[in-house]
């Protein structure tokens, strides 16, 4: 159940309803074969902007599609992810640290 805070405006809100509409076409893309199962923009984002920007390009679906899946997110403006996904779910799940160890610290 998704329930947005009164503050939020109309424009807001019909941007949230075009996302979650656009979402359910990229779902109906896997489902068709449009898309690999594996290798889709839902399973691989967010996207970070080296990812999409870099020299090699090793999906079935476009850097447009990555990045900018709706008109309104060039002229808005978009975060762009210092990283990628970690690992699926586990790494959502888990906090991955590189730091070094702290041992090394003594």
């Amino acid at each position: 159940m998704i329930e947005p805070t009164e503050s939020e405006d109309k424009a807001e809100l019909d941007r949230f309803a075009d996302s979650l509409i656009q979402i359910r076409e990229e779902i109906k893309k896997v489902e068709d074969g449009v898309w690999d199962k594996k290798d889709n923009p839902l399973k691989n984002a967010p996207h970070p902007a080296d990812h999409v920007n870099g020299s090699t390009w090793n999906h079935c679906y476009t850097r447009e599609e990555a990045a900018y899946p709706l008109p309104w997110i060039k002229v808005r403006g978009k975060y762009w992810p210092p990283v990628g996904r970690i690992d699926n779910a586990f790494g959502d799940r888990n906090l991955v640290c590189t730091c070094t160890p702290t041992t090394d610290y003594f």
